[in-house]
C-alpha cells in the first residue's frame, strides 16, 4: 500500500519547520553573545534566550564545534568565536555606509513633504552627492554637487562636531569669503551632538528650514551626514526632526555602529 502522500508532505513540512526553528535558535544565541558585554554563563545564555540549560548546552557546544562560540576551559563561559568573528568582518567589509544612508534617505523622501540628502566631507567641507526630490516639496536650495558652508548649514555643523579641529580649520580655508560665518561654540558643537544632529533654518528663504543628522561607520566615525529640505511648518507638524534622526540612527546600525 502506497503512503498517503499528505502525511509525506506533512512530515517533510514538520522537519523543515523544525529545521528552521534549529536555525532561528542558534541565532538567537549567538545574537545574545553579540550583545553582552563580556562572556556570559550557560544559565543567563539560557535565560536571555528563554530556553532551558539543557537546551542552551546543546547548541553552545554544537556552536563551539563549528567555532561560532568559544567557551573559555577556565570559567566554562561562552562568547563569540573565531568563525563568528570572521562572518562580521565579512559582511562589515561590503557595506558601504553612504550607499546604507542613500538607499534610506531616498525612501524618506516618498514618505515626507521634503528634499532628502547625503552629503560627504571633502576638502572643501560637506558636500552633496546624493539628492532625491519629493513629490510633495519642489522647493530647495540644495542641489546635487554643491559644497555647502561649515558655519550657517546643518550639515555643516554636525561635521564641525564630529571632525578634528585641524581638519574644519583646513576646510575653512578653502571656502569662499561668502560662505564663512562665526564659528559655532563649544556649547553648540556640544548640543549637537547630544541632540545627534541639527537643524537650522534657511538665511534666504524663512519659510524653509534645514536638518541634518550624522551616520557612522563601524569604527564609530562619521561617514555622511543624512540632510533634509523642507517647509517650516510641515517640518514641525510632520514630524521630519524625529524622522531624519530615526533614519541616521538606522543607516549607522546597519552600517556595523555601535552608536547612532
Amino acid at each position: 500500500m502506497k503512503p498517503d502522500r499528505s502525511d509525506n508532505e506533512a512530515g517533510s513540512a514538520g522537519k523543515r519547520s523544525t529545521t528552521i526553528q534549529s536555525v532561528a535558535i542558534a541565532a538567537r544565541f549567538l545574537d545574545i553573545l553579540a550583545k553582552a558585554d563580556g562572556p556570559l554563563p550557560l544559565g543567563e545564555v539560557a535565560r536571555q534566550g528563554r530556553t532551558g540549560t539543557s537546551t542552551a548546552h546543546r547548541y553552545m557546544q554544537s556552536l563551539v564545534r563549528e567555532r561560532l562560540v568559544a567557551q573559555d576551559a577556565m570559567t566554562g563561559r561562552y562568547d563569540l568565536g573565531p568563525a563568528a568573528l570572521s562572518i562580521g568582518m565579512g559582511a562589515l567589509r561590503r557595506v558601504d555606509p553612504i550607499d546604507v544612508a542613500a538607499r534610506l534617505m531616498k525612501a524618506l523622501s516618498s514618505e515626507i513633504a521634503a528634499s532628502c540628502g547625503v552629503a560627504i566631507w571633502t576638502d572643501q567641507g560637506p558636500t552633496i552627492i546624493r539628492w532625491y526630490r519629493s513629490s510633495d516639496f519642489s522647493i530647495s536650495t540644495v542641489s546635487l554637487g554643491d559644497v555647502l558652508p561649515l558655519d550657517n548649514t546643518a550639515c555643516g555643523l554636525v561635521f564641525q562636531a564630529y571632525l578634528s579641529r585641524e581638519t574644519i580649520a583646513a576646510a575653512r580655508k578653502r571656502q569662499p569669503a561668502t560662505f564663512r560665518g562665526s564659528p559655532p561654540t563649544k556649547e553648540v558643537l556640544d548640543a549637537v551632538r547630544q541632540s545627534s544632529g541639527a537643524e537650522l533654518n534657511e538665511h534666504l528663504f524663512s519659510l524653509l528650514t534645514g536638518k541634518a543628522a550624522p551616520v557612522f561607520n563601524a569604527q564609530n566615525e562619521i561617514a555622511c551626514v543624512v540632510t533634509t529640505v523642507s517647509f517650516v511648518k510641515t517640518a514641525e507638524t510632520a514630524g521630519h526632526w524625529n524622522a531624519l534622526r530615526a533614519m541616521a540612527s538606522q543607516a549607522s546600525l546597519e552600517s556595523g555602529a555601535s552608536r547612532g
